[in-house]
């Protein structure tokens, strides 16, 4: 589960591979939150965590300083 300001979303990513997922607790991530809900592995999935690929092929989740309140828009 995602939070997005006191909204909760459930979120399929397909980040599996690179972060167990203990390692997104607390994490402040870039999520698209403006999807509509799509089936992924059976589950509906409420938007989407943005990553980007580093040099060796893995994903990093993109953060946002912790100061940031939860549900706040990018511009």
């Amino acid at each position: 589960m995602v939070l997005l300001g006191k909204e909760k979303r459930q979120v399929i990513a397909g980040i599996g591979k690179a972060y167990e997922p203990e390692q997104l607790i607390g994490k402040k991530v870039v999520m698209v939150a403006n999807l509509k809900p799509a089936k992924l592995m059976g589950l509906e999935s409420q938007g989407m965590i943005l990553a980007v690929e580093t040099l060796e092929g893995g994903l990093n989740v993109v953060e946002v300083d912790r100061s940031i309140k939860n549900g706040t828009k990018v511009k």
